[in-house]
């Protein structure tokens, strides 16, 4: 590997334009095979264009620091703890895990430009996230720099199984079954069928739509679509 590689996702306010992002999973792979992991939350998210659905798909109440509503948390059903925000920054700092930060956008953004500046981003409809980024960095004056070609899992599994059953009519191997009953042309393509075709078993329900778990599922196929880690 001659480059650095990103393994992203991210969780956003919906899936329209003007879209933010409230949490950002990145797993950087450099070319001597050094990988390190880091979520970040965005503490002043604006919500003000969000959409509801978009923020439970995520589990945004559920899981962002900054609105925990957890029995004996610190949420407040009044004015919260004071005129800017429901929740004491202190507690939500308190619930991040080792790999994880709480930053404003403006220095998430400066994070999110040093890690994947001129590493390739790999990921599930990755262009999906590198838009919502870009838009974050250029806010905040930054230029995104990772790499334009883009490398999409979800396609590089329908290459991988069309050549499978180029080379081997007749697969006996478990994974090889479930590559030859995908229906190539049946669109669109089921995310956990397309997985499973390659040898990869999706995410439980807690590792799904957080956006490192993504991350680690999108690096899951390219790593086994590529015969281990690159």
């Amino acid at each position: 590997m001659s480059a650095p590689i990103v393994f992203l996702d991210i969780e956003t306010t919906g899936l329209h334009h003007d879209r933010r992002p409230w949490e950002i999973g990145m797993i950087r792979r450099e070319p001597d095979g050094g990988q390190r992991e880091l979520t970040l939350y965005i503490s002043d998210v604006d919500l003000a264009h969000a959409e509801l659905i978009g923020l439970n798909i995520g589990r945004f109440y559920e899981r962002y620091p900054m609105y925990w509503t957890e029995v004996g948390g610190a949420f407040t059903m009044d004015t919260g703890i004071d005129d800017d925000t429901i929740v004491d920054p202190d507690y939500a700092d308190q619930r991040l895990k080792f790999d994880e930060a709480l930053h404003p956008e403006k220095r998430a953004a400066v994070i999110v430009e040093r890690w994947t500046r001129g590493a390739h981003i790999v990921g599930s409809v990755p262009n999906f996230d590198t838009e919502t980024l870009a838009a974050m960095l250029r806010r905040h004056g930054l230029c995104p720099s990772w790499h334009y070609h883009l490398i999409d899992v979800e396609v590089l599994a329908i290459g991988h199984l069309g050549a499978v059953r180029r080379l081997n009519p007749y697969p006996i191997e478990a994974a090889d079954v479930a590559a030859a009953e995908f229906d190539l042309t049946a669109l669109p393509w089921k995310s956990d069928d397309l997985s499973r075709a390659v040898g990869v078993e999706p995410p439980g329900p807690d590792e799904r739509h957080t956006a490192m778990g993504d991350a680690r599922w999108a690096m899951r196929m390219y790593d086994r679509i590529n015969g281990g880690a690159q």
